[in-house]
């Protein structure tokens, strides 16, 4: 794993909003616009680190499935801030069923700088972005820098795949609804979900768009509908589930929830179940199911415990995006336990590329490996300020076509 300089290409701005990255620039608070595609630079992999890397992300998968399993059998949703009995059981229904439900995909974050193993930070298994970007732009970017190299990044294909696969489980006779929030100002919630919807027409399904603000609820028939009073009866949302079920509406979500076998009227996607691997409460339940794996970093529920002396922690709130209320604290500082629930694991400080701060953002499609985007930001917290910058696969790193610094 290298860090790589380089010259970005003429008109790249351009070039990949038409590629579905619409939000190629952020603003900062000194009101200034700032790449958040960032093609100056890039990072090299080796083949051999590839394929150690996609067995790491499904070795990890594996574990959050077995311990969604145990928080399941032992009725821990409470230490998970589920505390609804109705929820929690719906949860549960919702993972003993799961062979019946579609999911489509996840995002591990994964501490990693090229020679010790890599770490995993968390696991997005309900609404994970930074998709288009990965699977598209990033590619392009690949095939116009590198002619004949590689990327990490079998996306696209898997997506279509796992739509087509999944066809038998959705509701016959009516369209998959995408919907997103209008809240989202950046366009990037709406290209994600854009971007899906495209996959799954590839995929020979009907589908329909639509904003979670749109969304209807018909008294009569007891049901959802859409702005042209069509049932929804299969809803892909970009909409985090522990919204979706404790907002006004959140009732009517328990209260037609198909949980598999058509026993409901709506099948939302990605599936209640995926509730358990989207909460930061999964790191410490792993460490207590496997204490000094090589790929987890300890964590705990009670308080940073050893870890305030000995290697400093990060506190992370239960639920959260782009590092929202996450604080870090250094070895020796005294212990401070939050009044809300957090987790809070060993800190491990992100690899320092050249006063970049990196995070790997390693995809999964059903139950494989599929891609990697790479994120930098300037802090020990990836925030909303952080950077997408591509990779390449390549085999002599000094064969490369353009110059690099």
């Amino acid at each position: 794993m290298e860090r790589h300089r380089v010259e970005p290409r003429p008109d790249w701005q351009r070039t990949v909003e038409e590629q579905g990255l619409i939000y190629p620039l952020t603003r900062y608070p000194d009101d200034s616009l700032r790449p958040y595609w960032d093609e100056s630079a890039y990072y090299s992999f080796s083949l051999p680190e590839v394929e150690a890397l996609e067995e790491v992300v499904e070795e990890l998968h594996a574990m959050c499935l077995a311990a969604a399993a145990h928080i399941v059998a032992r009725d821990r949703f409470a230490e998970l801030g589920i505390t609804d009995p109705r929820l929690a059981g719906l949860v549960a229904e919702s993972w003993r069923r799961r062979a019946e439900l579609p999911t489509i995909y996840g995002r591990f974050d994964l501490r990693y700088d090229g020679t010790g193993p890599a770490k995993m930070l968390e696991y997005n298994a309900d609404t994970p972005t930074s998709l288009v970007e990965a699977a598209s732009p990033q590619w392009f970017w690949m095939e116009e820098r590198f002619p004949g190299a590689d990327q990490w990044n079998s996306l696209h294909e898997r997506l279509v795949e796992a739509w087509r696969s999944q066809a038998h489980l959705l509701p016959p006779g009516s369209p998959v609804h995408f919907v997103h929030t209008d809240g989202d100002e950046l366009g990037e919630d709406l290209m994600t979900v854009a971007y899906l919807r495209e996959t799954a027409q590839q995929a020979g399904l009907d589908t329909a768009a639509l904003s979670v603000e749109r969304i209807g609820w018909d008294r009569i028939s007891g049901r959802f509908v859409d702005d042209r009073l069509r049932f929804i009866r299969a809803c892909f949302k970009l909409y985090p589930w522990e919204w979706l079920a404790t907002d006004r509406f959140g009732p009517h979500v328990l209260d037609t929830l198909d949980n598999g076998g058509g026993t409901g009227s709506t099948c939302w996607i990605e599936p209640a179940w995926k509730m358990l691997l989207s909460n930061k409460a999964l790191l410490a339940i792993l460490w207590e199911l496997h204490p000094g794996h090589p790929n987890l970093l300890p964590a705990y529920l009670d308080g940073p415990r050893e870890l305030a002396a000995a290697t400093g922690y990060v506190a992370k709130p239960l639920l959260g995006r782009e590092g929202a209320g996450v604080t870090v604290h250094r070895p020796g500082e005294a212990p401070v336990v939050r009044d809300e629930p957090c987790c809070y694991q060993e800190l491990a400080p992100l690899p320092d590329f050249d006063g970049n701060r990196v995070v790997l953002g390693a995809w999964t499609v059903g139950d494989a490996s599929a891609g990697l985007g790479i994120r930098e930001s300037s802090g020990l917290i990836t925030d909303e300020y952080a950077r997408f910058v591509p990779h390449v696969i390549l085999q002599d790193p000094l064969t490369e076509p353009y110059s690099a610094t």
